[in-house]
């Protein structure tokens, strides 16, 4: 790169004296480098214009200097800081060549002197005059060292006429010439035509977010000691805006003691506040200034509501500039319907004390209450009405709520919310109340609690009608057999369920679904996978019959368990994203129980696929969405991760994650009975991989007393087979003792029930253990044939129980593999059995991170790129930036060179 500073003769001296006008302000301290970034932007480098646009605060001039620091030495740089003083073309364009005369002394005399002799209130001909410099100019300017011209800051310089005079210039720009702008909004450019003709890069601020690891290497650079949620909250609030940590850090740094550091990112405090009111608001106009004040209590908003809350007619106009001039804005959907105001933006905005001339919130709330009811969007206009401070009108609102649509969405988190806001005496005022209050208590698994206000239901006895008074008991049996089910009663489960399903109308097809549901996995536990199996085919008869997408995907998902219980893993998977499909239709920013249940059972397939990474990244997503909807079945996700960092003997973090499971079960108030066997069990199974046996041992002998025997209690709805596997833990523990005949003796017990029932997954397990026992005495033989046992029981799929004799029998295994006859199994299998390093083996290659390796992961499975980016929910450009990276690292270059590199590195798990 050249340097001004260093250029020979009259260049050196016309830079000295200008050199204020040409400076590039070095890297702020602490600055984060975002090399990602400026491999982007070096692809356009073939092109005539660079595009860096976004709100303020996000790094756009900082990226500029760091991609200039990085361009190879042949390139030089010109840089021009612009203000709104460059808003006159002719002033513009008279910087610009005395900067291009720095690097060519004998580029424009004349057209230098025309510039100075023109009067700015008569017309320039300045296409004309940039018509002849561009002419000039190509003739000094070389391929073999081109050159970066840089306007930061466009936006203050913006203006029409400016706008046509870059345009002409960028049309006829000169081989040899480059242009990277930075600006707070797109300059009025014909840049779908540049696009077309691959001439432009553009990054804007979805792309120049900080990554959750570059905030964190900006905070510890400053060595932050916020730790856990806190700085996880901090990162979030952030949505990678520089400017707000920076702000934060500056703040924490001038708090002076650790005990009054700030906890929080606040948009309406401090120097944010500060920052966001001088470099953005106060540049509005006023009639924009007031839209954004009236519309800031929104979490999400459009056109057509802010017309209602505003009651107006003009806002698609406003939101148009906001979108123009990259005013915060958030865009939640392809379409650019519907936005949200950037967090600490809309924390601003709100904490603008009230004035006279004001519409008070109150009203804007219920303006915003009635469009989202005459929307049919019920739960927005309670929201609405509950902040509007209209309680009836929000009691009222929820009555409209059908319990089919509160069954099949199940986000009881919001319910529950409004339950705190509404006083006791609105929640019992009306059956419908009451049964929709009691069906989420039900389903949020306060027992004691949906019990209680259930029986308030004795109180509108006898009904009107006697058509009425049988569904009003049949709903209550309905939700006594959910009740009786949370407490692990059998047998008051089948009779509620059964009886419930008898008497209910028709119509109440979403309490008939949560029955069959109920008593499928109830027949799960039992072990008889062949009445669950015909439960699960009438709920999906039903569902597909009513046209319900969220109740066909329970039902796929309550398919998908009674196959995994069958060990049929191929088929279950294809259930579960059976399930999902139905899903794809819903939008993306509402929450549904059911789909995280999809996602989450999905990422446990996975790994018992032995696919542990894209495994992971399904269940951390599919944990998100059950966290939002207040869903135990977090618990799923929660406990397959703590085992699958026991398999890789992380054991402090399986039991930190196990640690966060209890603490949510803390937090919802959930009965122990739903969750506490299932995470010690995982316990038990950590303890016995550390040689932990007494507590491993304590612990068992427990859980055997409460779920074996004459009086035992039915397992948890999210671990069916729960007793079970206590027995194949049991197994383990009399092995590790030294007991060979106990332990088989046990898991010849399970084999033989797994066989009677169909349970194959069992099977497959018990199997696996009795091949190591076998292994373990030298009864070799033995293992051999009770290995072959255990691959003819497998064939549905299932990899993982195999998983220590690969890593501890590799070369047996081998053998065995190898004289087994062809199956898929015996394929993916040897696939995961270390080769013998040859001589000639491939070189190191840079470690792929994890997100990296889930997208490989799913790259081997054949799934396209859209299809990647919905099942880690990352962006269609984040997976292409992470495949692109993989192949670089992998030394390849296509996605099918990239699967079969992975296979030979043992990289794909």
């Amino acid at each position: 790169m050249t340097d001004l500073s260093s250029l020979p003769g009259s260049a050196r001296t016309a830079v000295a004296v200008q050199d204020g006008r040409f400076y590039r302000p070095p890297l702020p301290e602490g600055h984060v480098v975002r090399p990602r970034l400026c491999e982007r932007l070096s692809a356009g480098l073939g092109g005539r214009l660079l595009l860096v646009s976004a709100p303020a605060g996000f790094g756009k001039s900082s990226l500029a200097v760091e991609f200039c620091q990085s361009l190879p030495a042949y390139w030089q740089s010109l840089w021009l800081g612009l203000s709104a003083r460059d808003n006159d073309p002719g002033r513009f364009l008279e910087r610009l060549l005395e900067g291009l005369q720095a690097f060519f002394p004998q580029l424009g005399g004349r057209a230098l002197g025309l510039l100075k002799m023109r009067q700015r209130h008569q017309p320039f001909a300045f296409e004309e005059w940039l018509d002849g410099l561009l002419d000039e100019l190509s003739a000094h300017l070389s391929p073999d060292t081109p050159l970066l011209l840089v306007l930061d800051d466009y936006h203050l310089a913006q203006s029409p006429v400016l706008d046509r005079c870059l345009q002409f210039f960028l049309n006829h720009l000169p081989e040899g010439l480059l242009v990277l702008v930075t600006s707070r909004q797109r300059p009025d450019w014909h840049l779908a035509r540049l696009r077309l003709s691959r001439q432009l890069l553009e990054l804007n601020e979805q792309d120049l977010r900080l990554t959750h690891e570059e905030a964190l290497t900006l905070l510890q650079h400053h060595s932050s000691s916020l730790r856990g949620e806190a700085l996880e909250s901090l990162i979030q609030r952030s949505e990678g805006w520089v400017a707000g940590l920076r702000f934060w850090l500056l703040a924490a740094s001038e708090a002076g003691t650790e005990g009054r550091m700030p906890q929080a990112l606040h948009g309406g405090e401090g120097l944010i506040r500060d920052y966001l009111l001088e470099e953005v608001i106060d540049c509005l106009p006023a009639e924009v200034q007031a839209f954004l004040y009236d519309t800031a209590s929104q979490e999400r908003f459009c056109s057509e509501l802010c017309d209602a809350v505003r009651e107006a007619h003009d806002s698609a106009e406003i939101l148009e500039y906001l979108a123009a001039h990259q005013v915060f804005l958030v865009p939640l959907d392809e379409h650019g319907h519907w936005y949200r105001y950037h967090h600490l933006f809309s924390d601003l905005l709100r904490s603008r004390p009230s004035a006279p001339a004001m519409v008070p919130a109150a009203t804007l709330h219920l303006r915003a209450c009635r469009w989202f009811n005459a929307q049919g969007l019920i739960d927005e206009a309670v929201e609405q009405a509950l902040r509007a401070g209209h309680l009836d009108v929000a009691a009222n609102l929820v009555q409209n709520l059908s319990e089919e649509q509160l069954l099949a969405e199940q986000n009881v988190g919001m319910l529950l919310r409004w339950k705190m806001d509404l006083p006791d005496s609105l929640l019992i005022s009306t059956p419908r109340l009451i049964v929709l209050y009691s069906w989420a208590l039900g389903l949020a698994c306060q027992l004691d609690a949906a019990e209680e206000l259930a029986a308030h239901l004795s109180r509108f006895l006898p009904a009107p009608s006697a058509t009425a008074q049988k569904s009003m008991l049949a709903q209550w049996l309905a939700l006594s057999g959910i009740i009786a089910r949370g407490r692990g009663d059998r047998e008051a489960t089948v009779r509620y369920c059964t009886e419930a399903l008898e008497s209910l109308p028709q119509k109440r097809y979403g309490q008939r679904l949560m029955c069959l549901s109920t008593l499928s996995n109830l027949a799960i536990a039992d072990g008889d996978l062949w009445r669950a199996r015909a439960l699960n085919r009438d709920s999906l008869e039903l569902a597909q019959r009513v046209g319900n997408p969220l109740f066909e995907a329970l039902a796929h998902y309550d398919r998908a368990r009674v196959l995994q219980a069958r060990g049929e893993i191929l088929r279950a998977l294809d259930e579960v994203r059976q399930g999902l499909q139905r899903l794809h239709a819903l939008s993306p920013q509402r929450l549904y129980a059911v789909r995280a249940r999809l996602i989450l059972y999905e990422g446990f397939l996975l790994t018992l696929r032995m696919q542990p990474q894209a495994g992971l990244a399904r269940l951390q997503a599919g944990l998100t969405e059950a966290r939002a909807c207040r869903d135990i079945s977090v618990l799923i996700g929660h406990c397959v991760i703590a085992r699958v960092e026991g398999h890789a003997r992380e054991f402090a973090r399986a039991f930190a994650e196990l640690a966060e499971a209890e603490r949510l079960m803390h937090i919802w108030d959930v009965p122990p009975i739903y969750y506490l066997a299932m995470i010690t069990l995982v316990k038990c199974e950590l303890w016995l991989a550390q040689g932990r046996t007494d507590l491993a041992e304590a612990w068992l002998a427990r859980l055997g007393q409460t779920y074996t025997g004459e009086r035992a209690a039915a397992p948890p709805e999210f671990h069916p087979q729960l007793p079970l596997h206590v027995e194949l833990q049991q197994a383990v523990l009399e092995s590790i003792r030294g007991q060979p005949m106990l332990a088989e003796g046990r898991l010849n017990a399970l084999l033989e029930h797994g066989q009677q029932t169909g349970r194959q997954m069992l099977s497959v397990m018990a199997l696996n253990q009795k091949v190591a026992l076998l292994l373990s005495v030298g009864r070799e033989p033995e293992a051999r044939s009770t290995l072959a046992q255990a691959l003819e029981a497998a064939a549905g799929g299932v990899l993982q129980p195999f998983e220590w004799l690969l890593g501890e029998h590799r070369e047996w295994l081998r053998e065995q593999l190898l004289r087994a006859p062809p199956s898929p199994l015996r394929q993916n299998l040897l696939e995961r059995l270390p080769s013998t390093v040859a001589a000639d083996s491939p070189a190191p290659v840079e470690t792929l991170s994890s997100r990296e390796r889930a997208v490989l992961q799913l790259i081997a499975q054949g799934c396209s790129n859209q299809e990647i980016s919905e099942q880690l929910f990352i962006s269609l450009h984040t997976v292409k930036t992470h495949a692109s990276h993989i192949n670089s690292k992998l030394g390849v270059e296509r996605r099918t060179q990239a699967v079969a590199r992975a296979k030979v590195l043992g990289l794909l798990g």
